[in-house]
């Protein structure tokens, strides 16, 4: 709706430029805002403030103007200056009561757009390393993932959700060793465990599967040459199908898993990718390790591909593989990382920069951590070494709507304290269960009003003036806005915005409720307000499917 309000700002500046009240040829861009202070209007502009400096004149003079030609009309009620020359725009109520109209003959498609116009986009997220269970903030981060593919895909750009699986190198190598050490425990070979191994219970119990799947035949043979990749290669298969399966369980598909071994290094991809480096003049060797001038290009220092034992970095499989992506014809790649990866974003800039890429095409959104609280108490990790709170755990105590919506109630690369106790309440303090409660509440009022043998209008039926006290104008005004809110969530790339939204309407709809009966004496009155809450609930039911979160009927 906001569109509404600039093309009301631009037909007011173009007309003043007609008549010599406006010299300037480019009209600045039209920022539309919501005044967050009631009494200021529905919408604000500072494009007074904008025109000032070409026009050499105080930008209160030059919104005096732009207001003079603001008339008043079907849409617009009034227009005032505010400060030091902000325009607010006072719409009409039947702009808005129209408005809910949009919500009915669009359905489940209202909120949905075209700004993408099909660009290609690519998500990875996850990409966790096959050595061990999903944890918490593996959690968080899919479940950031998952909700800005599905915002993307209602702002019209085409998404594709990628896996980057990292089963190439030392952390196999590792892995397979901790689980053949566990195994020949089993056998009473155990041994003093080297301090690098991975630790976990888990690797006691891969241990266990493959004992019962391939007997003691590694504990008889002894240890030959190729022990450790037959246990790592058992064991990063049994963990892949365990994530996969959490994943799954946590509402979560995904359109392609890419493999390090397989998809890079076993077509060469890594090696291309280096001798191309090497053409452009950018690799140097030093103490027979090859370098990649990433400094060149904008790093704090040069950066090692492959080390003088001749084993590649991780570094040499992320420029080759952020190569193969650009390679794909993608608009945007998209890299969704944990915090502690703010480091290596300079680095994989660089090597975009070095192929000749634009790396503008590359955004990133890192993940902050997640403190586990239980009743506001730090929740304690398991008291064996290697152990962690798993994303399984999480989402077997409190569910996996509860789960995805606390890890979207924050904005991501700030620091998410999750309750366990609160994301189980069934009561208004618990966001998603307020949120949740919201639409099923109408579904209820929706059958009870059917018991009576009253069906929801249809928009022609209905006298939607009769919507007329306040709570019910805001109520509308929030929908109308919906539509704006997904947009600028898919373009900034920010889903915990659809979750603020989703818990304000909540918020205006409960007391509403509460305050003023929906199924009345008065029939029209009953037809109008029970289109306006089935109004609301369409647009909680389309804004928890973005965030990929079930809208309950009952609870």
């Amino acid at each position: 709706m906001i569109e509404t309000a600039a093309d009301i700002i631009k037909n007011a500046i173009d007309n003043l430029r007609k008549n010599g009240g406006i010299k300037t040829e480019d009209t600045p861009d039209i920022i539309i805002e919501r005044p967050k202070r009631v009494g200021f209007g529905d919408y604000a502009t500072n494009v007074a403030m904008l025109l000032a400096s070409k026009e050499a004149r105080p930008p209160r003079q030059i919104a005096e103007e732009i207001i003079k030609e603001i008339k008043p009309s079907a849409y617009v009620k009034k227009a005032e200056i505010a400060g030091p020359g902000f325009i607010n725009i006072f719409m009409q109520d039947d702009y808005w009561l129209n408005l809910l109209k949009e919500v009915y003959s669009l359905k489940e498609r209202y909120g949905t757009s075209n700004i993408g116009a099909g660009k290609k986009v690519q998500v990875e997220f996850v990409s966790a390393n096959p050595t061990g269970p999903l944890h918490i903030g593996h959690g968080r981060g899919a479940a950031v993932g998952d909700a800005l593919v599905n915002i993307l895909k209602a702002a019209g750009y085409d998404v594709t959700k990628e896996y980057y699986i990292n089963d190439k190198g030392r952390q196999i190598e590792t892995l397979g060793r901790s689980v053949y050490l566990r195994y020949l425990e089993l056998f009473g070979k155990g041994m003093e465990l080297p301090e690098d191994i991975y630790k976990g219970g888990y690797i006691k119990d891969l241990a266990g599967d493959y004992k019962q799947k391939f007997g003691d035949s590694y504990a008889v043979m002894g240890y030959k040459e190729d022990t450790v990749s037959k246990f790592a290669e058992f064991a990063k298969g049994v963990l892949l199908e365990h994530i996969k399966k959490d994943l799954r369980d946590f509402g979560i598909e995904f359109d392609k898993w890419f493999s390090e071994n397989d998809d890079l290094y076993n077509k060469n991809f890594v090696t291309k990718a280096i001798e191309e480096l090497e053409k452009k003049g950018v690799i140097f060797e030093e103490e027979g390790a090859k370098w990649f001038r990433t400094t060149m290009f904008g790093d704090d220092k040069d950066r090692v591909l492959r080390k003088a034992d001749g084993e590649f970095t991780y570094f040499a499989s992320d420029i080759a593989y952020h190569k193969n992506k650009m390679e794909r014809g993608l608009h945007s790649i998209v890299n969704i990382w944990g915090a502690d990866h703010h480091g290596y974003e300079a680095r994989v800039r660089a090597a975009l920069k070095a192929f000749g890429y634009d790396d503008s095409a590359l955004k990133i959104i890192f993940i902050q951590l997640v403190s586990l609280l239980r009743n506001g108490a730090p929740v304690p990790m398991g008291k064996r070494e290697g152990e962690f709170v798993t994303l399984r755990q999480v989402i077997d105590e409190v569910g996996k709507d509860a789960c995805r919506f606390f890890f979207l109630m924050r904005k991501s690369d700030a620091h998410l304290d999750f309750d366990l106790e609160l994301a189980k309440k069934q009561a208004p303090e618990n966001p998603v269960f307020y949120v949740q409660y919201a639409h099923a509440r109408i579904c209820s009022v929706i059958k009870h009003a059917k018991e009576k043998g009253i069906t929801i209008p249809k928009t022609e039926d209905v006298n939607i003036k009769l919507l007329s006290i306040k709570e019910e104008l805001d109520i509308i005004k929030k929908l109308a806005f919906f539509p704006d809110i997904v947009k600028g969530s898919a373009i900034a790339m920010e889903p915990h915005r659809i979750t603020f939204y989703l818990q304000e309407l909540a918020a205006m709809f409960h007391p509403y409720y509460n305050k003023n009966r929906v199924v009345t004496e008065d029939a029209k009155l009953t037809d109008a307000r029970l289109y306006l809450c089935e109004a609301v609930r369409i647009v909680l039911q389309n804004g928890l499917k973005l965030l990929g979160i079930s809208a309950p009927e009952e609870m």
